[in-house]
């Protein structure tokens, strides 16, 4: 029934691979909510530890998806899927019980298998003539989900605390589980409508080339082929990855860093606008048909994305704190969402090279998380000085982006070089 009907197929496609990466997001970051003080060592920040863990998590899950998820194939999406999300469960369980500090490892482990959801999910959506618009919907998820799931996180350690009489800190070890119990059974649907989708039809693959799983040559072979087109689209996307996820994993500090009283249902409504004008520009992609035309327009948006940062920072005095982290997170996810739906996408499609966007994500992501790591890592005091920790944080947030901004856009501006000569080996 949905191979006969287009509009069903995409509108089945778009709401199960938004609902699967929006549910993932309630066993990854409800605990962000939490403030988790007095716990770490000294110089170091109890918070950003825990935030450190599980990245490191997701980055040693990044690099082990550059070749399980370029090397999947499409029968087995579904069913790796739902073992990564128990097992990610399971570590949050075992988060809640095991003493502190040697929670730590546990938080660790959730990330650990969550960072090649997206890969899988990916994989239904790319090869399609409709696949920008498809995958800016999946990138909405994201967009939305962090800010939902900080608020779940916040209704649930609230929930722990008044209604079931639990101390501050059991609280906050049992949150995370909480949170995702509300959610095994909503993931388990969308997978199964992931897993309905049929794969790309004949127009779909002359219009955007067979995607195929990948074999160490072919991986080899792209690299070496387009390498400083790739190199610089890495270098923007990392910087971005960054400040995205300071952002994200810091809202609090940054906007009480700006003297804002935040209520739990604010992240929502700051990503809820966040996400309507990124999927609204990311999505417009889809309809230009010609293969260069796209990846030039989408890094086109990615470099007005750093000029909208710029334009927040000048205006910082000038608007409120929300706004201010509406127009942040704007600039920074254009260009995000703009690598994850078009960039890589209709590279392949001009190409016709062997491969997938699975591939080529899972290196710049790797990439992007090694340096998040590195950031989280620094010791307190290297970082915040001798502020107070919310106001340093989002001032030294501001100095982030001010250099992150002003050295992807060089990089932006050489990939839309480099690509502009790129010769097609398509139609």
């Amino acid at each position: 029934m949905l191979n006969q009907n287009r509009w069903l197929l995409n509108s089945w496609a778009l709401a199960a691979a938004f609902s699967t990466y929006f549910f993932m997001y309630m066993f990854r970051k409800p605990f962000t909510a939490a403030a988790f003080e007095n716990e770490g060592g000294e110089g170091w920040d109890s918070k950003a530890v825990l935030v450190a863990a599980q990245v490191i998590g997701y980055f040693c899950s990044k690099l082990i998806g550059i070749r399980v998820i370029s090397q999947m194939t499409a029968n087995k999406r579904a069913i790796v899927l739902l073992s990564l999300i128990a097992i990610a469960q399971v570590a949050l369980l075992i988060f809640a019980v095991l003493p502190r500090p040697w929670h730590v490892a546990a938080i660790f482990l959730n990330g650990l298998p969550l960072g090649m959801v997206f890969g899988l999910v990916l994989g239904f959506l790319e090869g399609r003539r409709l696949t920008e618009a498809l995958v800016a919907g999946l990138c909405a998820s994201f967009i939305l989900a962090g800010g939902v799931a900080k608020s779940i996180g916040q209704w649930t350690l609230n929930y722990l605390v008044a209604e079931m009489g639990c101390t501050l800190q059991q609280a906050e070890q049992w949150m995370p589980f909480g949170a995702g119990c509300l959610f095994v059974v909503p993931i388990a649907i969308s997978t199964w409508m992931l897993s309905q989708i049929p794969p790309p039809d004949e127009q779909d693959t002359k219009s955007r080339s067979e995607r195929v799983a990948m074999t160490g040559e072919d991986r080899r072979l792209m690299l070496q082929q387009y390498g400083l087109g790739l190199a610089a689209v890495a270098v923007f996307y990392l910087l971005v990855t960054i400040l995205r996820s300071l952002r994200d994993d810091f809202a609090p500090q940054i906007l009480s860093g700006m003297g804002a009283t935040v209520k739990a249902v604010d992240y929502s409504w700051i990503d809820t606008q966040v996400a309507a004008f990124v999927l609204l520009v990311n999505g417009m992609t889809s309809w230009i048909s010609g293969n260069r035309a796209a990846l030039l327009f989408s890094l086109i948006v990615s470099l007005s994305g750093f000029g909208l940062i710029a334009g927040a920072l000048l205006s910082s005095h000038q608007i409120t704190p929300l706004w201010f982290m509406v127009l942040i997170g704007a600039g920074l996810y254009l260009p995000y969402v703009a690598v994850h739906t078009t960039v890589f996408e209709r590279l392949i499609a001009l190409t016709r090279n062997r491969g997938n966007m699975g591939y080529l994500m899972y290196v710049v992501d790797s990439l992007g998380y090694l340096a998040y790591v590195v950031i989280l890592l620094l010791p307190k005091s290297a970082l915040l000085g001798e502020q107070t920790a919310d106001n340093a944080f989002y001032h030294d947030f501001r100095e982030y982006c001010w250099i992150g901004l002003s050295l992807s856009s060089v990089a932006c501006i050489v990939a839309i070089g480099y690509f502009a000569r790129l010769r097609s080996n398509s139609n």
